[in-house]
Order: structure tokens, then C-alpha cells, then sequence
């Protein structure tokens, strides 16, 4: 998907993001590029809050990640996502952290788009599906 744009998020670590040591607590990260996920969709001119109107919600279906350098209290880090695949029913994401043009950490997350009431899988928006 090497013709899709990157998409940069930015991040300040705050105190309430760290733990008793100054660094970033593991569980943050998760918080770091579910932000940047939802700035990616909008972006791409999803409406998130008529999908749910609608009956429909994405969830994430599996995130495999790695930590591989700390970040610590008040760093300015960066949010990169890009799709690594897209079908009808699911999108797979590289997210990758980084401070400085180091990455800290990585993740590949799967998302799935599903009906609200009976909690299967649906068509994920058009918007999505263009990226192919």
C-alpha cells in the first residue's frame, strides 16, 4: 500500500501518562495509537459518530505489539500509521511510535467494522475500501 500517504500524529507524554518512574506506562501506548487511528478515519472523511448512529462500530480484532525503548515524561513522540492490508471486512495497520526518528514501539492492529446488534461483521465504510 505503498501509494497510500503516511498518516503523523503527535503526542506529548504528561505525568498521568508515566509511572512512578518518569516512563511511559506499557498500557499508554495502546492509548497512543487508538488517537491516532481515530485522527486517521476522520481524515479519511469517516463519520464515526453516524456509523454507531447507523448500527455499526469498528472494533479492534487483535494488535500484536512490540516495546522496544521507553519514552519519559514530557517527550514530544510522533504517531505514524499506515495500512498494510485492506478487504471488505478488515484493515490491518502498522502504528509505529517514535521519538526523534526512533521507534519505541510498534504494533500491528486488525480492525473489523461490526453490527451493534447482533455484534457480526460488516462492510467496512467506502472510504476504506478506496485505499485499496
Amino acid at each position: 500500500m505503498s501509494d497510500t500517504p503516511l498518516h503523523h500524529f503527535p503526542i506529548r507524554v504528561y505525568y498521568e501518562d508515566t509511572d512512578m518512574g518518569g516512563i511511559v506506562y506499557h498500557a499508554n501506548y495502546l492509548r497512543f495509537i487508538e488517537r491516532a487511528r481515530s485522527d486517521w478515519v476522520r481524515k479519511l472523511g469517516v463519520d464515526q459518530n453516524a456509523m454507531r448512529a447507523a448500527g455499526e462500530v469498528y472494533v479492534v480484532r487483535r494488535i500484536n505489539g512490540d516495546f522496544l525503548a521507553p519514552a519519559k515524561f514530557d517527550e514530544e513522540l510522533g504517531v505514524e500509521t499506515a495500512p498494510v492490508e485492506i478487504t471488505p471486512a478488515r484493515l490491518i495497520l502498522k502504528q509505529t511510535v517514535r521519538r526523534d526518528g526512533q521507534d519505541l514501539f510498534t504494533a500491528e492492529v486488525t480492525i473489523v467494522a461490526i453490527a451493534v446488534e447482533t455484534g457480526r461483521p460488516v462492510r467496512l465504510p467506502a472510504e476504506i475500501r478506496a485505499l485499496r
